[in-house]
């Protein structure tokens, strides 16, 4: 019950923020919105969208790359092919939380040029990640999982760190068609997820603008 304990931890400290905010005791509304609404969709949008963008940070330039330096080859593949469709399925919560709060605060008609950019952004971050969660996540587990067999089969997989995987498929055709397909998909899966970051960096830096340190 640890998971919970943390969580709660997390949400008591968040009643004590909502609870000592200069919004508790009122507020002026920006002219369109309620200004408990406004405040609650802007905290909405942050929290979303900060947990996304440190998820797809961590995951794409950290985690993952200290995972494969250090478990065993097929251990790795395992672990990620049970991690990567809760991390998109997060991310992608996350970002139509962000679309919706973002989208309500600034109507399209009455949305300024970069504030439709922002949406945008966020929109097409929400899309890629739905395109691997549903196209490029469950093709690349499948064939990983192919993959693994044939390189069980040719006692390799439990290597740390590297790879013997392109020195036997020289010898072993269908070993080298695999990895042909899986590099394929693999790559689409990455470079959606990395274009999913990028969008999501350009938001960054647009709320960075917005703040007032």
């Amino acid at each position: 019950m640890a998971w919970m304990t943390r969580f709660l931890a997390a949400v008591a400290f968040l009643a004590i923020g909502v609870l000592f905010s200069p919004e508790t005791f009122g507020s002026k509304s920006d002219g369109q919105h309620p200004p408990k609404l406004a405040t609650f969709l802007k905290l909405a949008h942050l929290l979303c969208f900060s947990t996304a963008f440190g998820a797809a940070l961590w995951v794409t330039f950290i985690g993952g790359i200290i995972m494969f330096k250090n478990l065993p080859r097929h251990q790795f593949g395992n672990l990620q092919s049970k991690m990567f469709p809760a991390y998109f399925s997060m991310v992608g919560v996350c970002c139509a939380v962000s679309v919706g709060s973002f989208g309500y605060l600034h109507p399209w008609k009455a949305a300024s040029a970069a504030e439709k950019y922002q949406l945008g952004f966020i929109l097409a971050a929400f899309s890629f990640n739905l395109s691997n969660l549903f196209v490029f996540t469950p093709m690349t587990i499948q064939m990983m999982t192919q993959r693994h067999k044939i390189e069980r089969e040719a006692n390799i997989g439990e290597e740390v760190g590297w790879t013997k995987n392109q020195e036997v498929a020289k010898v072993n055709p269908k070993l080298a068609a695999m990895n042909k397909k899986f590099g394929m998909i693999h790559g689409l899966s990455s470079l959606a997820n990395i274009f999913s970051f990028g969008c999501l960096a350009m938001h960054s830096w647009y709320l960075a603008g917005k703040l007032d340190l």
